[in-house]
This record gives structure tokens, C-alpha cells and sequence, in this order.
């Protein structure tokens, strides 16, 4: 059996335009979601998706130019998401003790 699109394969243009087309859309699902829910898990959420679609789009390329470096990106971008990630679950945990609530509006005035 063999691979659908082999390491030595470029993409076509077609392809890649499917690529950019999917990973625009869920960058756009990523903002809308942001912008538009109040609870801080679920904007969470929607960041990592956005991370996710960045990663989508430079593996398409890297694979459309046959150079890896798309790739060597997309550890970066790994690696700026699970730190990101390590912070945002603290501050989740930290600000659902303080008040009890997950909602973003309920933080919008930080002073004691």
C-alpha cells in the first residue's frame, strides 16, 4: 500500500488552497468564538483553535515548497501553545477560587 502524498510529493495548488481554505476557517471559528463567549475555558478554547489553524497553514506550505521548516513552526508553535496553556489553566483555577464564576465580565474591573 502506498502513502497518499509521499515526503518527495509537492502539493498541488488546488490542495494547498483546501489547506488554507480549512485553516482559515477555523481560524475565524477560533476569533469569532473569542470575541463572542464569556467564559474564560471556552476563550481558552478558541485561542488553541487559532493556534491550531496557524500550524495548519505553515505544514501546508512547508509542504508546498517541499521544505521542512513549516514544520519546525509548527513545534514552536506547540511549545508557545502548552505554555500558554500551563498559564491560563492557573489563572482559570486561581480566579474561579477568588470569585467563583468563570465568566470574563465578572473580571473586567480588576481592583481589590
Amino acid at each position: 500500500m502506498t502513502p497518499l502524498l509521499a515526503l518527495s510529493d509537492p502539493l498541488t495548488p488546488v490542495a494547498l488552497a483546501h489547506f488554507l481554505i480549512t485553516s482559515g476557517g477555523l481560524f475565524v471559528i477560533g476569533l469569532v468564538g473569542f470575541l463572542t463567549r464569556r467564559n474564560m475555558i471556552v476563550m481558552f478554547l478558541c485561542t488553541e483553535l487559532m493556534f491550531q489553524a496557524a500550524a495548519l497553514a505553515m505544514i501546508a506550505f512547508g509542504a508546498y515548497h517541499l521544505d521542512p521548516s513549516g514544520q519546525v513552526f509548527v513545534i514552536f508553535i506547540l511549545t508557545v501553545a502548552a505554555a500558554e496553556a500551563a498559564l491560563a489553566l492557573g489563572l482559570v483555577v486561581f480566579l474561579y477560587r477568588r470569585r467563583e464564576t468563570l465568566s470574563a465580565e465578572a473580571w473586567s474591573e480588576l481592583h481589590e
